[in-house]
């Protein structure tokens, strides 16, 4: 999970690493009745970490508006088609900020209004971020397949 925010492997195991010991610390004073509230809480842990080094390292690279974003449509076969490991490859490669807003989106859950909160920017421009992620997504895994994306325009 840190390695989808943090591209770094041992920038991932330090949130890793952060995040159990938080979890240590707080467990005994945490009454959790079931495993599923559990789970979350560690979690929520574990991305707030991986957001706290982000913001440390002023990696965020939120790209304006005045940048294209081209819409590309994604034939289901291609995407049956590629591995687990090629999908996190590929969200990998997204711009830090892209990345962020589209895993706490689409992974976390999270709404546009409680990511603004996180990351301190407006509602607009996480539902702006979370767009571009998804269009150069698209593209990128047209990109994988050369047969396919020389009979799509891009």
């Amino acid at each position: 999970m840190a390695k989808r925010y943090l591209s770094d492997h041992d920038l991932a195991q330090d949130a890793v690493a952060e995040s159990f010991y938080i979890v240590l610390h707080k467990v005994a004073a945490a009454r959790f009745i079931a495993i599923p509230p559990f789970e979350m809480w560690m979690k929520r842990i574990l991305v707030n970490e991986c957001l706290k080094i982000i913001r440390r390292d002023r990696k965020f690279d939120f790209l304006t508006d005045k940048e294209e974003v081209n819409i590309a449509v994604v034939d289901n076969d291609l995407i049956e088609s590629l591995t687990a490991e090629a999908i996190f490859q590929v969200i990998e490669q997204l711009p830090v900020g892209y990345r962020t807003v589209f895993n706490l989106y689409e992974m976390e859950g999270y709404t546009h209004p409680e990511i603004a909160k996180m990351l301190d920017i407006s509602a607009g421009t996480s539902k702006s971020q979370l767009s571009k992620a998804k269009s150069m997504l698209q593209k990128r895994i047209i990109e994988l397949d050369p047969i396919y994306a020389q009979r799509k325009i891009i």
